[in-house]
């Protein structure tokens, strides 16, 4: 009996020791598996071509500009996937935690905004190599009153130098930012108080424009940030550190080592060029900025992205059009010039052919209304065609818009090419798109189904892409409740750090 106790309970402790073993293996496994699973991110980016990449609206970062885009962050994302040899695919949000979200549910590739480096971050996210160095600054305005905003008298405030004289004062900040943390540990170290407001409805660059306003005394923000924004409101002061220098970084999802890495390589390699130097003094140490900012045409500022934006919203609207769509055909039809005439003899805003022009009846070719009228009545006549054609609206858009480049007769001619090569002519890109540039080759233009003979496809190939980039950058900045909304696009929310 003893004996048989004994080795019954060799038994159990064996099972149990090869159940505890197995599940240590099981474990380690499944993090092997998921580790792996992780580092196919980079290979999933450039198998599908695309990058999507989550940045912040502001001033500096990312904006448009004249009907163009522009930001720090945004030029920089264009070298990179320049180098990576795919297409950006910009989502804004000024939501932190709706931004690393987003990034641990791959949605977002990568985040690219100037990110804190600190040590709850890092157990939420893997930072890159800094792209800069900063340290936090209070923002406060100037006593002098000779530096008062339009000649109004402000609430004075006693300029800060010590970091001690911060107690008991009130500071807003943007709610969840590294500004709350630091001011937290400020507290701390100086053993007194600080009232801490944290903001959920204003950006960094709204909070200073209210100190500047005098509708608060104090805010915090980093100091390159700070140092663009004096030079739109002189009379603020940024000159009291409130922290040391800050690593200000991209982030990935964890465990992404492969990313991480090939990220990271690209900063060290890029930083070390002139085009970085040449980036980062056009946002941040010349005066070029600040002026623009100023402008009707900053999308922070005015929102107008031409002259002819209310023409163009009311006729669009009439037709059932979204009008940033339009905008961005304009820009890259004319640059927003009604008396641009091109060699072939297209004119005006959206560039009518003679013929074009007199099917729609437009009288006056250079204007702006008249203009805008018919090539809007030409898309209307192309959406007609592709309606029982295409079915999905998003990849109508495309042939609609290749077609009042190139004319709908190359457009089809690539559809049975397409067809007869085994892709789908119901789908543009890797599919039409191919054939419309092969449309330039001799065995191609000369295929027994072309109709339409050569054609230089290069041309409505970029078209679609820069005209459905650059609307999707009109969508991000200036969002439009009251328009059709033509392709699934993100929802801007207000700015955070």
């Amino acid at each position: 009996m003893k004996k048989l106790l004994i080795f019954t309970l060799f038994l159990f402790a064996g099972t149990v020791s090869c159940n505890l073993i197995g599940g240590q293996k099981n474990q380690e496994a499944n993090s092997e598996t998921i580790t792996e699973e992780k580092n196919y991110v980079l290979d999933g980016i450039l198998d599908s071509k695309e990058l999507k990449v989550v940045v912040d609206y502001n001033s500096t970062n990312y904006f448009v500009y004249k009907g163009q885009p522009m930001g720090f962050q945004y030029e920089l994302l264009n070298e990179f996937a320049k180098y990576m040899g795919v297409d950006l695919k910009i989502f804004v949000s000024n939501n932190l935690e709706e931004t690393f979200t987003g990034l641990n549910t791959s949605k977002y590739d990568l985040v690219a905004k100037n990110l804190t480096v600190t040590t709850a971050r890092n157990k939420v996210v893997d930072f890159t190599e800094p792209l800069a160095l900063t340290r936090q600054v209070l923002v406060q305005r100037a006593p002098d009153s000779n530096n008062r905003s339009n000649g109004n008298d402000l609430p004075e405030t006693e300029l800060i130098r010590e970091q001690l004289d911060l107690a008991g004062k009130t500071v807003h900040v943007q709610k969840n930012t590294a500004f709350v943390q630091r001011l937290v540990h400020l507290s701390e170290e100086i053993g007194e108080p600080i009232n801490i407001v944290k903001d959920t409805i204003f950006g960094v660059e709204q909070l200073i424009a209210l100190v500047a306003e005098g509708k608060i005394d104090y805010t915090v923000c980093d100091e390159n940030v700070g140092l663009v924004n004096q030079k739109y409101f002189p009379w603020i002061d940024v000159s009291t550190p409130v922290s040391f220098n800050q690593k200000l970084s991209w982030a990935v999802q964890k465990g992404n080592e492969n990313w991480l890495a090939y990220i990271n390589e690209w900063i060290v390699d890029f930083k070390e060029t002139v085009t970085y130097r040449v980036i980062y003094n056009r946002y941040f140490t010349g005066n070029r900025n600040s002026v623009i900012v100023r402008s009707d045409y900053h999308s922070i500022n005015g929102g107008k992205i031409s002259e002819y934006d209310d023409i163009i919203r009311e006729v669009a609207m009439m037709h059932n059009w979204d009008w940033r769509l339009i905008a961005s055909l304009i820009m890259q039809e004319s640059n927003f010039d009604p008396y641009a005439e091109s060699w072939m003899g297209a004119v005006g805003l959206m560039q009518l052919m003679p013929q074009t022009a007199s099917q729609h009846d437009v009288e006056d070719y250079f204007d702006p209304r008249d203009n805008i009228r018919g090539g809007i009545e030409q898309l209307n006549w192309l959406r007609n065609i592709f309606q029982s054609i295409i079915e999905d609206e998003e990849e109508r858009m495309k042939f609609i818009l290749a077609s009042y480049n190139c004319g709908i007769g190359h457009v089809m001619d690539a559809r049975k090419l397409a067809m007869k090569y085994g892709k789908d002519p119901s789908v543009w890109k890797d599919n039409v798109d191919i054939f419309i540039l092969k449309k330039s080759i001799p065995q191609f233009y000369n295929d027994p189904v072309v109709r339409w003979g050569y054609c230089r496809g290069e041309e409505p190939f970029n078209y679609v892409i820069k005209i459905l980039d650059r609307y999707r950058q009109y969508v991000n900045v200036l969002p439009d409740e009251n328009n059709i909304a033509l392709l699934s696009l993100p929802v801007l929310q207000s700015s955070l750090k």
